[in-house]
Order: structure tokens, then sequence, then C-alpha cells
């Protein structure tokens, strides 16, 4: 699976699960999600970093593979496919890898993975900007506590994952200019 919105997460798990369950194999289905990282000590580096991964991109290339895939996706049986509501910004990480979340502190990207477990991703497939530098820390920093707390219970609870972390993967209501409605 790609990035996506909370609902567009439990919409398209539900829908595969209910294909699955339709030639009896809903137990043998499993989800994986690409995401990128970017842990930090606070959310503001973590999103400055960010921008400036967005800010460098090659712009000609990233506008080049939105329009193959945008068009590749108007193929299919919905007309929309993966990236059809993938910005720019969205693109740079092809597998729209920011929109998974896991950008932030350390507690927050717990928190998102915890989330996510709990709407049934049971693989993450992380890229990172300096590999070799953040692989062991987030093995140390996210994944040691993400055990932990999954020790503790966490992770199973899809209604209390999302009443604690969901906001961050809500879709967002376009902005409405002038304040007015």
């Amino acid at each position: 699976m790609n990035g996506n919105t909370l609902s567009g997460f439990q919409e398209q798990i539900a829908d595969v699960r209910a294909r699955a369950a339709k030639v009896g194999r809903e137990q043998e289905v499993k989800f994986a999600l690409n995401g990128f990282v970017i842990v930090r000590d606070t959310e503001e580096e973590a999103i400055r970093v960010l921008q400036e991964i967005q800010g460098k991109a090659n712009k000609e290339a990233v506008d080049a593979f939105r329009h193959e895939v945008q068009n590749a996706g108007a193929s299919t049986s919905n007309k929309t496919g993966m990236w059809a509501n993938s910005k720019f910004e969205d693109l740079v990480q092809y597998n729209d890898g920011f929109k998974t979340k896991l950008i932030g502190t350390a507690e927050q990207v717990v928190e998102r993975i915890l989330l996510l477990k709990s709407l049934g991703i049971s693989i993450l497939l992380v890229a990172f900007l300096h590999y070799d530098e953040e692989f062991e820390s987030f093995g140390e920093k996210v994944l040691k506590v993400v055990r932990e707390r999954e020790g503790e219970g966490r992770g199973k609870d899809t209604e209390f994952e999302i009443e604690r972390t969901g906001d961050v993967y809500r879709a967002k209501e376009p902005e409405v200019e002038n304040g007015g409605k």
C-alpha cells in the first residue's frame, strides 16, 4: 500500500479483506505499507528536513512521474489509481511515503505505527534520507518502543489508537478563502 488518509487506509483494507473473504482466504491477507521515516528531536526539525527534501526535488522528473502514474490510474476500473490524489510534495517520494506520516519525534512515529498496526498493517517498507545513520537509531528509538507497547497490548484496538493518533491521518478540509464558508 502507499500512503493515504485514515479513511483511505480503512477503505482499501476493507475492500481487500472482503475480496479475500469471497474465496475463503481472509485469514491469509497481509498488508504492507510504504513509508519514509524522518525522526528528529522535535517535530519542527523533522518537518524542516521533509521540506528540504521536497525543495530539492527535480520538478521536471516528479511532474513527469505524476503525469505517467495518473495517466495509468485513469485506465483502472475506478478510473483513479493509487496516485490520483497525490500532490507534487507527496510524489517526491514516489510511493507516497511521506503521506504515511512517519515524520516527527520518535514518540510521534511510535504512536503512528501502533495506529497503522491496529488498522491491519503488518509490514512497513521504510526508507530513510541517510539509511546507514538513521536505520539503527530507528530500531532503538522507535521499533524497540513499538515492541514494548505491543507487549502491553497496544496496536490492537483500532478505536483506541484512532482516538489517540488518528487526526494526523484524517483528510484535511480545503481552506475557505476570506474566512467564509
